[in-house]
């Protein structure tokens, strides 16, 4: 079993003891984001968790407690990007806080334990092409051989952005000419850093420049550091684009307070600040609980190794 942890919000930065107490008590329950009753039961035998996935933007939850996770072989996906307070109005100064917390994520587990994702790539008045490759450059020099690869992605207008967005100067799509100038500028300056570039979810071909569709959850990487072979599939429950393999992800929308303008998991911050007065880290769901009209289901997991 792979777990991700998660696409939905920032486990790592917000909660990070519910999720500890949930390896201690070896179960976790996930509500169907689509039919709210039905509450899925999934074991966390360790046997059985062959690898976990963070996803974060701040990980200061996750460095507090790495001790609590040695028995366990993870990796961290973080995300770094050159936007400013107006886009991550809650994330904290990325020279002095982020980018230290990165340097020393990767002197104590690896630089192939960590992934640099600068993503999404908008484009707007004040974010042009030229403002993210001078921040793309800033940042990968600042985290020279702390990563061996950055995954980018360019912006999917959500509908959720609409609201959170600056109305005067509003993101537009990313035209193939701009991605083809920006890859090709990350690519060069990514070689000087030791660094690969891969695309996320991207339907376009960059192959061209020397960047390859990247998975976020990599079977090849998984393997890599596991030192076993794995039996899994593609996920199908994501975009035909994506090209992770099969994981369970046990975080719960619309409860990252973080507030990016970007963020497809959030609906309003009054749905957040609503789900977040019922966080306990002793509930076996995430700022939830279960309900007599829930009907849950018990999932059966294993490990993938071959």
């Amino acid at each position: 079993m792979i777990l991700s942890v998660s696409r939905r919000t920032d486990i790592p930065n917000y909660y990070m003891e519910w999720f500890l107490e949930r390896l201690k008590e070896e179960v976790v329950c996930i509500r169907n984001p689509y039919n709210p009753h039905q509450v899925s039961r999934i074991p966390l035998r360790k046997e059985d968790i062959d690898c976990i996935v963070f996803w974060t933007k701040h990980p200061s939850g996750l460095i507090e407690q790495l001790n609590e996770l040695n028995d366990y072989m993870y990796y961290i996906q973080f995300t770094l990007t050159g936007y400013g307070k107006d886009i991550e109005p809650s994330l904290p100064d990325k020279r002095t806080v982020l980018i230290p917390q990165f340097l020393s994520l990767a002197e104590k587990l690896g630089n192939e334990r960590i992934v640099w994702r600068y993503d999404p790539i908008m484009i707007n008045g004040r974010y042009t092409v030229e403002y993210h490759i001078k921040a793309f450059e800033q940042i990968a020099t600042a985290l020279d051989g702390a990563t061996d690869h950055v995954v980018i992605s360019f912006l999917d207008l959500y509908r959720k952005m609409k609201s959170r967005e600056n109305k005067n100067d509003p993101f537009r799509e990313v035209t193939k000419e701009e991605i083809y100038e920006l890859s090709a500028e990350f690519v060069n300056i990514a070689k000087q850093h030791r660094m690969t570039v891969m695309t996320c979810s991207e339907e376009i071909s960059l192959d061209h420049l020397g960047i390859e569709h990247g998975c976020c959850i990599d079977k090849s990487k998984i393997e890599e550091l596991l030192g076993y072979k794995l039996k899994a599939k593609k996920d199908n429950n994501q975009r035909a684009t994506c090209g992770c393999m099969q994981s369970i992800d046990i975080g719960s929308y619309d409860t990252c307070p973080s507030g990016c303008v970007y963020c497809y998991a959030t609906e309003t911050k009054d749905h957040v600040e609503f789900n977040r007065k019922r966080y306990d880290i002793h509930s076996k769901l995430l700022c939830d609980s279960i309900s007599t009209t829930d009907k849950i289901t018990l999932r059966k997991v294993a490990s993938l190794k071959m």
